[in-house]
């Protein structure tokens, strides 16, 4: 029964996801997708999803203060931080299970043998986790617990036009760890009118100088996403051309919206004309399959720059001496001492929602 419990949860939550992504219809609606999956990184794409679309629902229930959340932990993350989690005020996502795995030939893919719980490693051997499983499982919006206070984080404030310190100097780092060259050219001449462009054949990514110094990241950015992703060898990226600039455009707004630049210019195709140009594939998996490449990769490329970013959404990062993922989420909280009351609110208009898409 308990199985059958969990596995009704999981298909549930499916047709959530499923149901979200075929409401990202037009351009603007993906860029809204991706500035939220740039503030909750730390999740999964299709997390993202269910995250935004539940989070949205209580906010028209008027269950939470904002649109939009903040920081999004489980139980034990919550604890962490000394704050309670309110019962019934969580969403439900999907938690991966994962186990230890072990071997002495890491090569041969017979020779890994599960860890028990408790169970060291031979000496010479090598440990990996693996997800071997999927859950259902709870977060709460900081808005649904009580407790001690969140640290502070810095937040960039930038000027128009301007580019977060440092953020020029590690994407082009970046780019030159690949094996480019990255050149700054006077004018869009120079680059048969782009604003940047990536040449394979040559090995350099040369983005225009004539533009403000916002823009100019934008394009490095843009153009370190083609680096990563496409290429000569990628057939994929070669073959729908469409979806590969839709990537490159994805990664550089997530990693714009982690610095807190304004993404409002970025122009993504009408989302089913992309989605339904690759041949034998389901449009709706196309888009979860790319909104978790970039995600992936715009986290790395942000997982590596030493620059001034936007929370990751999990509270448990606002400490420096604390991993990012830690703990398991539990689907119902312990019982917490009382909490305070929510202050009253005001009923809201669902028209005035930012983001109604999802």
């Amino acid at each position: 029964m308990r199985n059958e419990t969990r596995e009704a949860k999981l298909e549930a939550l499916e047709e959530r996801i499923v149901r979200s992504v075929e409401e990202l219809v037009s351009g603007d609606d993906w860029r809204q997708a991706m500035e939220f999956a740039a503030r909750f990184r730390s999740r999964s794409f299709n997390n993202t999803l269910l995250i935004w679309a539940q989070h949205l629902e209580a906010y028209e229930q008027g269950r939470v203060p904002t649109p939009t959340p903040t920081w999004v932990a489980g139980f034990q993350d919550w604890k962490k931080m000394g704050r309670w989690a309110e019962a019934g005020g969580g969403y439900e996502i999907r938690s991966p299970v994962r186990v230890r795995f072990a071997t002495a030939t890491p090569k041969d893919p017979a020779s890994w043998r599960r860890l028990m719980k408790g169970e060291k490693p031979r000496p010479g051997e090598v440990v990996q986790r693996r997800v071997v499983n999927v859950v259902p499982a709870h977060v709460w919006d900081v808005s649904r617990t009580h407790g001690a206070e969140l640290p502070e984080l810095p937040s960039p404030k930038l000027l128009e036009g301007e580019a977060p310190a440092g953020l020029w100097e590690g994407l082009a780092t970046q780019v030159e760890s690949r094996g480019y060259e990255v050149l700054r050219m006077p004018d869009s001449d120079a680059i048969r009118g782009a604003n940047g462009m990536t040449d394979y054949e040559t090995r350099q990514v040369l983005v225009r100088t004539d533009m403000d110094p916002a823009a100019q990241v934008k394009t490095l950015a843009h153009e370190l996403g083609h680096v990563r992703l496409h290429g000569p060898t990628q057939q994929d990226a070669r073959q729908h051309r469409g979806i590969g600039e839709v990537e490159a455009e994805s990664v550089a707004l997530m990693i714009a919206a982690a610095h807190g630049m304004d993404t409002s210019h970025y122009t993504i195709p009408y989302v089913a004309g992309w989605a339904a140009n690759v041949d034998g594939k389901d449009p709706v998996q196309v888009i979860r399959d790319t909104g978790e490449k970039v995600r992936r990769t715009a986290t790395e490329v942000l997982g590596e720059l030493d620059t001034i970013q936007l929370g990751n959404g999990n509270p448990v990062s606002l400490r420096i001496d604390a991993p990012e993922h830690a703990g398991h989420e539990h689907s119902e909280p312990e019982r917490a001492p009382d909490r305070a009351r929510l202050p009253e609110r005001e009923p809201r208009r669902v028209q005035a929602v930012p983001g109604r898409g999802l």
